[in-house]
């Protein structure tokens, strides 16, 4: 019941190199890890919660309740209408949107939907010195893209297991900093109370919670299919290396996007996507239907999140997946 608890929450740990695994809850979703942080930041009527263009549902339906309930606003950061510069001056508009008002900010460190990079480092340098709150969603990153906690210290950093943490569906992994040691959780289940390893001793309730995060842990974290599952899968992640991952997706990508963006696509620039989930975006003389068609008849899966025909990439891609992507594209 306990000890893969643990051993999970210390791989997760040393993957986003958290100081301390005790920081670190086990949960069941997005929603749920989001959910936990939206309860425990204190916000007031009047206040400002910043979030970006097309977030993720996951990442805004609490907020908009919370804002509701509180009397503050949901504000919303949007990319340039233009492309040139475009992750340039989305990330410069967001950390000028970061006033004395905003009480937290809420984003992903890549994009779900065309892999735009954000400096969280900036970010979170400007919303310390406005006290804000920084919670983010790692799901389309945290595996597949460099993170560090010791780095850039967020208050939190959601993320399911199912994407780049190479994990089952039903569990995913959370990181709460020091300031959410007092929180209360959305549930009250038996695992997450002090003294709950002592099974002849449950009747005897108690009211104090194990340390720091364990409190935002699901009920039956312990999960004896999924939890094993995703140690395994942070293990081979931790052995890979993240940068690793990113630097190859990088190789075998770069030639086809040049290629891509010479014949009047739009690709964003390296310094501010991810390589690992990038976004094609078309013009005028593009047909989405006919591209559509065209990756179909040949077997390409990409997904089609917003106006971007989004690419991932991983290890088990290479040279040639990218040329038949062109080939289906340009044709």
């Amino acid at each position: 019941f306990f000890k893969e608890r643990e051993t999970l929450k210390k791989r997760f740990a040393t993957l986003v190199e958290a100081p301390d695994y005790k920081n670190t809850a086990i949960i069941p979703s997005v929603s749920y890890g989001i959910a936990n942080a939206a309860h425990n930041v204190r916000v007031n009527k009047g206040d400002e919660i910043l979030i970006i263009d097309e977030e993720f549902p996951s990442n805004y339906y609490i907020w908009k309740r919370i804002a509701d309930e509180k009397g503050a606003t949901i504000k919303t950061v949007k990319p340039p209408m233009g492309f040139k510069n475009r992750g340039e001056i989305w990330n410069e508009n967001i950390i000028n949107a970061i006033t004395s008002k905003t009480a937290v900010v809420t984003m992903a460190q890549v994009h779900w939907t065309d892999g735009t990079l954000f400096d969280l480092e900036a970010i979170r340098e400007k919303s310390l010195e406005h006290n804000a709150k920084l919670i983010i969603d790692g799901t389309q990153s945290i595996g597949a893209f460099p993170f560090s906690v010791k780095d850039i210290p967020v208050d939190a950093l959601i993320c399911g297991g199912y994407k780049w943490l190479l994990g089952p569906y039903s569990i995913g992994m959370a990181y709460y900093n020091d300031t959410f040691n007092d929180g209360k959780p959305i549930e009250e289940n038996w695992m997450n109370r002090l003294y709950s390893e002592d099974f002849s001793g449950l009747t005897k309730y108690e009211d104090n919670y194990q340390e720091k995060a364990a409190r935002y842990s699901v009920g039956e974290s312990s999960n004896f299919i999924l939890t094993p599952m995703l140690i395994k899968a942070i293990d081979q992640l931790i052995d890979w290396n993240p940068q690793n991952i990113q630097e190859y997706c990088k190789n075998i990508s770069t030639n086809a996007i040049e290629i891509l963006r010479n014949s009047g696509f739009l690709v964003e620039d390296q310094k501010f996507r991810a390589s690992h989930l990038f976004g094609i975006y078309l013009t005028e003389k593009h047909s989405i239907e006919d591209i559509k068609r065209k990756l179909q008849e040949k077997n390409i899966l990409v997904s089609y999140r917003g106006k971007a025909i989004r690419v991932s990439c991983n290890i088990y891609n290479d040279y040639r997946d990218f040329e038949n992507l062109l080939e289906a594209i340009l044709d």
